[in-house]
């Protein structure tokens, strides 16, 4: 039996939650909806469109919800992501964030943009160009961004003159059409201090706006100005420079962007809705009980994860090996088989070690969903 089936009969029976075989990943419900409605509510203020991106939480039923709250698509970071969540034909408009250079992935993105409506893939190199563009036909042409570097030296062009030369090399490609930029600033997401991510970020939207103008100048105007992110958003939504915005890690709030002050206030924007539950295995050591889940329940470039329940509070997480954790102090009468719920340290490669995500309303098991797109990194 799979991960996805395994608690099919707890569904909807009281306290089902608690008897869920564990580690486990869990979506709070109620947090993960007012997550969507709060970020759709911003975007409609702001008078600026939400893709989401679904690198996040690879989920087709999240992806459902955010189009549903008025998302005009979906992000993928690759191509096996964006086929895994069109299969259905529930989703018709994607932007792949990162290049697609080789002949074989080429082959595979020609098969996605026949079946859905609004497929765009980034490049950042004349030769990614033109093997696109030997592929793709005149009468339906792909759309394309120009992926631009904001310093991170990871993928995009580096200079303004770059953008502008190879806007000039897709808008002469029949079978391709140049659509607009993309510019993400991953290395700003997570700057704790609102007041330094601002600075930070007015300095690189600044270089962006350059960019767009020398576009415009040049006869190739970006009509999408795609990017930003979860820590940026209520900056990027105040400066004005994007069209869309690929937010993500919003809908799960995990530990990393819930140590930052998103809006400048101290306050949480948003709530913490992705969990992984775990169950003490063993008691023995005064002060400290073990539990079910180590380095394969949790994606470790992000720390460690943080007690939300089950333990007293300021009790630590330590990792204690592949299978265990270590929770301390304890507290008083934690019994073998208790139950810690656990905020995870980063979403997006922690939910790429389940099979599926375990819905909860308070104590109840509501639904089971598949995460479709796991391991779909090719």
């Amino acid at each position: 039996m799979t991960d996805l089936h395994l608690h099919d009969y707890l569904i909807d029976l009281p306290g089902s939650r608690a008897a869920l075989n564990t580690p486990v990943l869990v979506i709070d419900r109620d947090a993960l909806d007012r997550n969507i409605a709060r970020m759709a509510d911003f975007a409609t203020g702001k008078g600026v469109k939400l893709r989401p991106h679904t690198k996040t939480h690879k989920s087709l039923d999240v992806a459902r919800l955010q189009l549903a709250a008025g998302a005009v698509g979906i992000c993928c970071a690759k191509l096996g992501e964006a086929e895994a969540l069109t299969d259905s034909g529930e989703v018709d408009s994607v932007l792949i964030t990162s290049p697609v250079v080789s002949a074989p992935a080429i082959a595979r993105l020609k098969a996605l943009h026949d079946r859905i409506a609004d497929l765009m893939v980034v490049v950042d190199h004349p030769d990614n160009v033109r093997a696109l563009a030997a592929v793709f036909p005149a009468d339906r042409p792909l759309g394309v961004l120009i992926d631009i570097d904001p310093g991170i030296h990871r993928t995009g062009v580096t200079s303004l003159d770059a953008a502008v030369a190879l806007a000039s090399d897709i808008a002469a490609q029949p079978s391709l059409r140049f659509k607009g930029v993309q510019y993400y600033c991953g290395v700003h997401q997570h700057i704790a201090s609102y007041a330094d991510r601002r600075t930070a970020i007015e300095e690189r939207t600044a270089y962006l706006t350059t960019i767009v103008t020398a576009l415009q100048a040049a006869g190739t105007p970006a009509g999408i100005v795609s990017g930003g992110g979860t820590g940026t958003h209520r900056i990027d939504g105040d400066l004005g420079a994007f069209t869309e915005l690929q937010v993500g890690s919003y809908v799960f709030m995990d530990r990393q962007y819930a140590e930052c002050d998103l809006g400048g206030h101290g306050e949480q924007l948003f709530e913490t809705s992705l969990f992984v539950d775990a169950r003490v295995v063993s008691a023995n050591t005064p002060g400290m009980i073990t539990i079910d889940a180590g380095f394969k329940a949790f994606a470790t470039d992000g720390g460690s994860p943080v007690v939300a329940n089950g333990a007293p509070e300021g009790a630590a997480y330590r990792f204690m090996g592949d299978e265990h954790g270590a929770i301390f102090p304890s507290g008083e009468g934690r019994r073998l088989a208790d139950v810690v719920s656990l905020q995870v340290p980063h979403c997006d490669p922690t939910v790429n070690l389940y099979d599926a995500y375990h819905v909860v309303r308070g104590d109840v098991l509501v639904d089971i969903w598949p995460v479709t797109a796991r391991g779909r990194s090719r």
